[in-house]
């Protein structure tokens, strides 16, 4: 019989053998859920044997939601999912009038789950575009409710947008739109809110972890009232709640301007000894050529939720592609978190095994963490880390290794399992 996961003061309360909702999810999100979950269950029963167990229980969203109930995210799958706060998907189809932009979006805004958490690491024998993979150890917090992915658009020719654009011309003199007849519109939100509590949680998990530092990832250079502001927020934050625990970059320039680089230099290497957290800033593109060139200056990324997207996406390709990347998207402040696949539903190869369901897994490994299981996650990543390494692996791998052996999704979550010790 399964139990209810609580939130009280600011921590997760997991029982032994906590209800856990799951979201199949379309294409080949059946193919992957059953053998992740398998892998997971196997992992938490070699670190905790019959002590523990997680109970799941499946909610509807997705194109198998619309062909039972009518609705592509039922009411019932929201309140389940609040009412035991932590719970697992595979990917989502985007509805073709559907009325919902994207379910996944849906899902983040309703239940306000504001960090959308990427680690990124790479496993020895996974095949990467970069000369050494190994040094890539980077943990993105991307901002998830607010920036152009509220949805706040206008198409030209609706008169809305042409409400919008008189207001601007006409009462915000703007002058910079170059061909007005035509323009569509978007708006871009970002908070003071919404940034300090995505930066908060960030640097707090940097300090917790013992991480080397927390880079803030903007544009603020070209959009100063938006991105610009998101790093001075950062700051400020960085400075004013953690001031026994960071040091800034912003506070090195200044001391560098008020007594000299050496001292600055001086003061850096004082932190660093410490074990303070070093909160810095880079402008988007700098970082994304950065990354690439010396991944080792970056261990956790804060950043909007654009930037976020792009960010995600090009350090997963460095250790192997999104196939192996997992995510979470966290409200630490209500508790509420909803692990995924970051990949897309793939239909082309639903139902062929060709399915690389080591996202999922993975996904799971950072749901055990969350429930605070450390030693079952740890299990899993130590038989991902041997099945990589003796080269058996799924399709999307198969054909970038060399002497790999190929196998399916099933048999690749077996091999993992065989490989828990």
């Amino acid at each position: 019989m399964g139990e209810i996961i609580t939130f009280e003061k600011h921590h997760l309360q997991v029982p032994d053998n906590p209800i856990v909702p799951f979201i199949e999810g379309d294409g080949i999100g059946k193919d992957i859920m059953a053998p992740s979950q398998k892998v997971i269950d196997a992992a938490v029963e070699k670190a905790y044997g019959s002590r523990k167990k997680i109970v799941w229980q499946e909610v509807l969203a997705g194109g198998k939601a619309f062909s039972q109930t009518g609705s592509y995210l039922p009411e019932e799958t929201l309140n389940t999912l609040k009412k035991h706060l932590v719970g697992i998907k595979g990917p989502l189809e985007t509805p073709v009038g559907g009325g919902i932009r994207s379910l996944n979006v849906a899902l983040r805004q309703t239940l306000d789950l504001f960090v959308c958490l990427r680690p990124v690491r790479w496993f020895k024998g996974v095949p990467s575009p970069i000369r050494y993979p190994s040094l890539v150890d980077m943990h993105i917090f991307r901002e998830n409710t607010e920036d152009i992915y509220a949805g706040i658009e206008f198409m030209t020719g609706d008169g809305k947008a042409e409400k919008l654009r008189d207001f601007l011309i006409n009462e915000m003199g703007a002058t910079q739109i170059r061909f007005p007849e035509s323009s569509s519109f978007g708006i871009k939100p970002i908070s003071k809110e919404g940034s300090e509590r995505l930066i908060r949680a960030a640097i707090f998990y940097a300090v917790e972890r013992q991480l080397p530092s927390v880079t803030i990832v903007h544009k603020g250079n070209i959009m100063k009232f938006t991105e610009g502001a998101f790093k001075n927020w950062g700051y400020n934050l960085a400075e004013t709640e953690f001031s026994d625990n960071v040091f800034t970059w912003r506070q090195y320039q200044q001391i560098e301007s008020e007594k000299g680089k050496e001292e600055a230099q001086k003061a850096l290497e004082d932190a660093k000894k410490s074990g303070k957290v070093i909160v810095k800033d880079v402008i988007t593109d700098a970082f994304l050529q950065d990354s690439l060139l010396h991944p080792y200056n970056h261990s956790v990324i804060a950043t909007m939720n654009l930037n976020g997207d792009y960010i995600s996406d090009q350090l997963a390709a460095m250790v192997g592609g999104i196939g192996i990347s997992p995510g979470g998207n966290i409200n630490f402040q209500s508790g509420y978190a909803l692990f995924e696949a970051t990949h897309g539903t793939a239909p082309d190869i639903a139902g062929t095994g060709k399915a690389n369901p080591s996202s999922l897994i993975l996904s799971g490994v950072m749901l055990l963490e969350y429930l605070g299981w450390r030693e079952a996650a740890e299990h899993v990543f130590d038989a991902m880390e041997h099945t990589f390494a003796k080269r058996r692996v799924t399709s999307d791998l198969h054909r970038m290794m060399e002497s790999a052996t190929l196998l399916s999704t099933t048999e690749f979550a077996d091999e993992i399992i065989r490989n828990i010790h």
